[in-house]
């Protein structure tokens, strides 16, 4: 995984990243992969709502299961706050 942020500065071709996720309510999102980041020894994954790109992003702990890589919620509150800590100072850094 890298922090390479995806965007029309890059100079190479990008295969969109698509993951259905259900939220709580049990609706179906169509998520698009953002970004990825790592904090410590922890990779991260920041997805979009494909079909609305103006709410707000959700962050997901990535961890290997045997040879693929899936999803996880992030469901401690330390871990949540170390997370968004990082994720906000990079959210600064891109607005800058």
């Amino acid at each position: 995984m890298s922090d390479h942020v995806h965007d029309e500065n890059c100079d190479h071709e990008h295969e969109e990243a698509v993951f259905v996720v259900t939220d709580e309510d049990g609706n179906e999102h169509e998520m698009v992969l953002v970004y990825t980041f790592e904090s410590g020894d922890q990779a991260y994954a920041v997805l979009l709502d494909r079909n609305d790109p103006d709410d707000d992003g959700v962050i997901f702990r990535i961890e290997e299961d045997g040879e693929d890589e899936v999803l996880v919620n992030i469901e401690d509150d330390e871990e949540w706050d170390r997370v968004m800590k990082v994720y906000e100072e990079m959210a600064a850094q891109e607005a800058d």
